[in-house]
């Protein structure tokens, strides 16, 4: 075995050669590889070695000697911390490019077609983009409850304020209800313990419609002078259209909890996407950045060319908003959907909107799939997707090779299982064009719109 050569709490100067798909800088000492979170292509930078493995080692930055020109001073006190904006130090649009370089990356690596990944479609103005936040609770040294952030790769709460990212109304009601917790001396959930009550706020945003919906997640089933915490809330924010009670009293990392109790309004918000009025509840899946989700969606409208004649699948139909983006154009739009409550939603969104040629199912995608195509009988010109972080199961992939759709629209949140899924369609279908789009700006995240053609 040959002799590692770098060692644990020591320093070294490296030349940053490459940026990996965390947005880490990559080094190399003796062709082994070592990661430095900060560091940025081009860079030459002083490391002290913090973790060594194997096959690589981990470093964190002593001293940038040469910077890089697209380094920017980052505008955030807790970013390192926080890590949510893993790529704040970066200038924006270098942030774009590294990301189109990223899926290109492993287009070059994967595909037999080694199509050129288009540019990242960004926004004009990143900050204060997500419609949802979502705040833990938790004690400082000084035994008094916080609300803030998660810090990188653990569960200690870090205090913020001012956060670059979230709505400003979503921080405002999070503090007034954290002055309440305080006030009234309320106990904060422990994951150690398994006690204390409160464990989460949840806000959500109607960016176009400025509906707000507050969710209090807590590990019981009362909360102290809830009327008090109602009447404070709805006075201080009349935009405020529904408080919820979340009931989650089961040890894990999931924030919510399947039980919501209405303790004002009727339960939901409601937003507008393109020309379409979504019902927001809160269970239901809502991309968090309505701005870039519609030109997300447009986009994959778009590709899929859908004609009148055409019958389309949406797989992972949320809520149903590209559903109802496709039916315009469609003749018939089937979505599936695992999480009942969406269906519902759904559903009632394609009332709402008067759109009467979709049909929606509850269950998971993979059997009802397979149902429609081999016991119904149902088959689709255009198949659209928008799985989770896992990407297609090979049943559902096999399925759709077997109704040979005339177009695919894959839109991932996860590059490397995009480009895995498409290489198992690549015999069969081309592979016409890759957009990453940046729904999450400054992250190291980014979705992607791909659209395949039959052979």
């Amino acid at each position: 075995m040959e002799k590692i050569p770098v060692e644990k709490n020591k320093e070294y100067m490296v030349e940053i050669i490459d940026n990996g798909f965390e947005g880490e800088g990559i080094a190399k000492i003796d062709n082994f590889t070592i990661f430095i979170n900060g560091a940025i292509k081009g860079e030459k930078v002083k490391i002290l070695i913090v973790k060594v493995l194997s096959s690589h080692a981990f470093g964190k930055i002593v001293e940038i000697l040469e910077k890089s020109d697209v380094r920017q001073e980052v505008d955030c006190t807790t970013y390192k911390r926080c890590g949510g904006c893993n790529m704040r130090h970066i200038k924006y649009e270098d942030t774009l490019k590294m990301k189109q370089n990223a899926v290109q990356s492993l287009v070059n690596k994967t595909l037999k077609n080694k199509i050129q990944v288009k540019p990242t479609l960004g926004m004009k103005n990143p900050l204060h983009y997500r419609n949802k936040a979502q705040y833990p609770i938790g004690i400082n040294k000084n035994g008094e409850p916080v609300i803030g952030v998660f810090a990188n790769r653990t569960h200690e709460v870090i205090p913020m304020e001012k956060c670059l990212i979230q709505n400003p109304i979503s921080e405002e009601i999070a503090k007034t209800v954290l002055e309440f917790i305080k006030k009234n001396k309320i106990s904060v959930y422990n994951e150690k313990t398994v006690k204390g009550l409160f464990r989460h706020i949840v806000i959500k945003v109607g960016i176009k419609t400025n509906e707000v919906m507050c969710i209090l997640v807590i590990n019981g089933k009362e909360i102290p002078k809830e009327n008090v915490l109602v009447e404070e809330l709805k006075e201080k924010f009349p935009e405020i259209k529904s408080i919820i009670k979340n009931i989650n009293m089961k040890n894990t990392n999931v924030i919510l909890g399947q039980e919501n109790i209405n303790l004002y309004g009727d339960g939901y918000i409601e937003d507008i996407l393109g020309e379409y009025k979504f019902k927001i509840s809160p269970l239901s899946f809502y991309q968090v950045n309505p701005v870039q989700a519609e030109k997300l969606y447009n986009l994959g409208v778009e590709m899929a060319q859908i004609s009148k004649q055409d019958t389309v699948f949406d797989l992972y139909c949320g809520i149903g908003t590209i559903t109802l983006f496709m039916s315009k154009y469609a003749k018939k739009v089937y979505g599936i959907e695992i999480v009942k409550e969406a269906v519902e939603a759904a559903k009632e969104n394609a009332k709402n909107n008067n759109v009467e040629n979709t049909e929606f199912y509850a269950g998971d995608v993979e059997i009802v799939l397979d149902d429609l195509i081999n016991n119904k009988g149902i088959t689709a010109d255009v198949v659209m997707f928008d799985p989770p972080r896992k990407g297609l199961d090979k049943n559902s992939i096999n399925n759709i090779l077997k109704i040979k759709p005339k177009k695919i629209v894959y839109i991932s949140c996860n590059p490397a299982t995009l480009i895995r899924d498409l290489a198992m369609f690549e015999e069969q279908y081309d592979i016409k064009t890759i957009v990453p789009v940046d729904m999450f700006p400054f992250t190291s995240n980014v979705e992607c719109c791909s659209v395949l053609q039959l052979k």
